[in-house]
């Protein structure tokens, strides 16, 4: 398998540590958002037609969208399962997993950043503002959720789910971002045991081969 992948991507991010999760082995195609490598034409037209990353390619099967790509992999590589069979645990994995992907992930990624800066012209002390005030908002949310389940060292269970492989790369973003995640104790500890996992650890940022310091 290859992954089209950006090391600071966090949609990427989740895509390698189910990979790594499942002891799956691919290879890392660097995508450099920064530089618009994903809007090259051949991207586009032969691996991604979103235009994003990541990418996941399984021989002449292409599959785009983070959540997409674990659905597939956890169909194909059942164990670990990161998406519950059991009804009611995997409405509320979704859930989380939902909350992260749609609601806080989409308003603070690069592309709106960017256009935040360039079209709208906002100083950086208004972007930064904005992009805390959504981490906050959503947060909020996945900490009530936690508190809810009121489960252990993982937000559901006793093992890693498609939550917490959402969770780690929002919570390393929001941190690289200098957001005050004081107020979600529990989604703190999710984080910290989930970074201590040999399967979130290799998927981090500064372990990957197009990692920039």
């Amino acid at each position: 398998m290859q992954l089209h992948s950006f090391f600071n991507s966090s949609t990427s991010y989740r895509v390698r540590i189910a990979l790594a999760l499942k002891g799956l082995a691919y290879e890392t195609l660097p995508v450099n958002i920064r530089v618009g490598e994903h809007r090259e034409a051949d991207y586009v037209a032969s691996v991604n037609p979103s235009a994003t990353v990541p990418a996941l390619v399984d021989r002449d099967f292409r599959l785009g969208q983070s959540l997409a790509i674990i659905d597939y992999l956890d169909q194909k590589y059942p164990e670990p399962r990161l998406i519950p069979l059991e009804p009611g645990l995997r409405a509320r994995v979704l859930e989380l997993a939902s909350l992260i992907s749609c609601d806080i992930h989409p308003v603070n990624n690069l592309r709106v950043l960017r256009y935040l800066e360039t079209e709208l012209k906002v100083t950086p002390q208004q972007k930064s503002a904005w992009y805390r005030h959504w981490i906050a908002e959503g947060m909020a949310g996945v900490e009530r959720m936690l508190e809810r389940s009121n489960a252990g060292a993982w937000c559901f269970g006793a093992q890693p789910t498609l939550a917490d492989v959402c969770l780690a790369p929002q919570i390393a973003n929001a941190l690289r971002m200098d957001c005050d995640l004081s107020p979600y104790p529990r989604s703190l500890a999710v984080y910290a045991h989930a970074s201590k996992h040999p399967a979130f650890d290799a998927a981090q940022p500064q372990r990957q081969p197009d990692y920039i310091a």
